[in-house]
């Protein structure tokens, strides 16, 4: 059984907070000052600790850093009804792992958890549908577009708004990537929750502006009851953190990242494999300027693969073979062998989201600018076995009757393969259901 330490100088508050943990089994201790607690600390060596800030005798910070300094593994979360910047920054600094506001949920408390003490065993979650049935993923498209937003009469039907894609599967809410669409999806979630908390996960596939540049205007991070996981791989020239915050600095912008109320947590991913929640993901790094990867999400409906934005090494290497000194021969090779890593990463996926920005008239003029053509994305998904195929990442300059063009094309080289392959472009406002019964492969 873990033990969890309660360091709280309100009775009411503290009795609250251990009802919640020894309903979920753990083994609780109270302390109501800071001395009391920091020998309880110090004598029981819990594996986690909450502690009040403001408190008689020693107060959270002081506290925090006398644990930080003699038992290491302790985790620590801050509990506080202040909300200013300067007190989260400073506890985090003394020692404290995590900062919630109260009142807080026990849905804040064991997401923390399992980010803090992934080892810990935890209670099973409920099942939410009868024994051998899956209930449905739910894939729904808010922002489609590349580079650029592009509203206007041409964009009416496929929509301007760029990239930004929710999933909801076994439990979880996984937003991919956070471009100007992901402002009508807060707006939305507010309006579904209503009062009640939400616990999000943002994936960002990369930090080129078109693909975060909604993040300031995303309503659920003004709201200190949500909580929300924003993971990505580190950017070309700073942390991510550090890039998310750049682009809500004074100059860009009223509110910086750090004045926003809810409780935001960045991670810089390190593995290509993780967890989200029962959702495995799978992570590829793709072929585009700086850090940028796809993802693919195991749900029990059924796999989505993600890359909205990736270049296919076939024609950048033949054309470039020369400047970097190898033969065409060896280019081939070289493309050939990336080209079957792609299709191993994406096979029989039930859904694939891929960058078709350009005709192939129109990649021959771009080579080498990190996006696809339609035929290369095409054959890719007939060689994977693909179930479903949606071209994304449209081009600025692609009104509504381009992107016809593009999808009919597109099953024109289906219909001639002879192979079972759905093609759509991708439509904002659009959902998809995955239902399949058993978990993906």
């Amino acid at each position: 059984m873990s033990t969890v330490l309660i360091i709280e100088d309100d009775a009411d508050s503290r009795h609250a907070i251990a009802g919640l943990f020894t309903s979920e089994d753990w083994k609780v201790l109270e302390a109501n000052d800071g001395d009391a607690g920091l020998e309880l600390a110090l004598h029981n060596r819990p594996e986690l600790i909450l502690c009040d800030l403001l408190m008689p005798k020693l107060n959270g910070f002081q506290v925090c850093r006398t644990i930080r300094e003699q038992l290491q593994p302790t985790k620590i979360i801050v509990l506080s009804g202040r909300d200013f910047g300067v007190d989260r920054t400073s506890a985090l600094q003394a020692g404290a792992d995590e900062y919630l506001l109260k009142p807080v949920t026990w849905e804040l408390l064991s997401s923390a958890i399992d980010r803090l003490l992934p080892e810990i065993p935890r209670r099973p979650k409920p099942r939410l549908a009868a024994e051998g049935e899956s209930v449905p993923a739910r894939i729904r498209l808010w922002g489609v577009r590349g580079s650029i937003p592009v509203p206007g009469k041409g964009t009416v039907r496929y929509g301007g708004n760029t990239s930004c894609v929710e999933v909801r599967a076994d439990g979880e809410t996984i937003i991919l990537d956070a471009g100007s669409g992901i402002r009508l999806l807060g707006l939305a979630l507010d309006k579904e929750f209503g009062s009640r908390s939400m616990k999000l996960t943002l994936l960002i596939s990369h930090t080129h502006w078109d693909h975060i540049q909604g993040l300031p205007f995303f309503s659920p991070t003004y709201n200190q009851k949500n909580l929300i996981r924003v993971l990505g791989y580190e950017g070309a020239r700073a942390g991510l953190a550090k890039i998310l915050a750049s682009q809500m600095e004074t100059p860009f912008f009223p509110v910086s990242l750090r004045e926003l109320p809810s409780h935001l947590a960045i991670e810089e991913l390190k593995e290509m494999e993780f967890q989200i929640g029962n959702i495995e993901v799978r992570s590829k790094f793709a072929n585009h300027p700086g850090i940028c990867a796809g993802y693919r999400l195991l749900t029990s409906s059924g796999s989505i693969a993600y890359f909205p934005d990736n270049e296919p090494y076939e024609q950048l290497k033949l054309q470039l073979a020369s400047r970097d000194g190898i033969s065409e021969d060896e280019a081939r090779d070289f493309a050939t062998a990336e080209r079957a890593k792609m299709v191993e990463f994406i096979q029989g996926c039930e859904l694939a989201i891929l960058d078709t920005q350009y005709t192939d008239e129109e990649y021959a003029k771009h080579i080498g600018w990190g996006h696809s053509s339609l035929s290369s994305v095409v054959s890719l998904a007939l060689d994977a076995d693909v179930h479903q195929l949606l071209l994304f990442h449209h081009d600025p300059n692609h009104d509504d009757e381009m992107i016809d063009k593009m999808v009919e094309h597109a099953r024109a080289l289906v219909a001639k393969s002879g192979k079972p392959l759905e093609v759509e472009a991708a439509r904002e406002g659009a959902e998809i259901l995955l239902g399949a019964k058993t978990p993906a492969a």
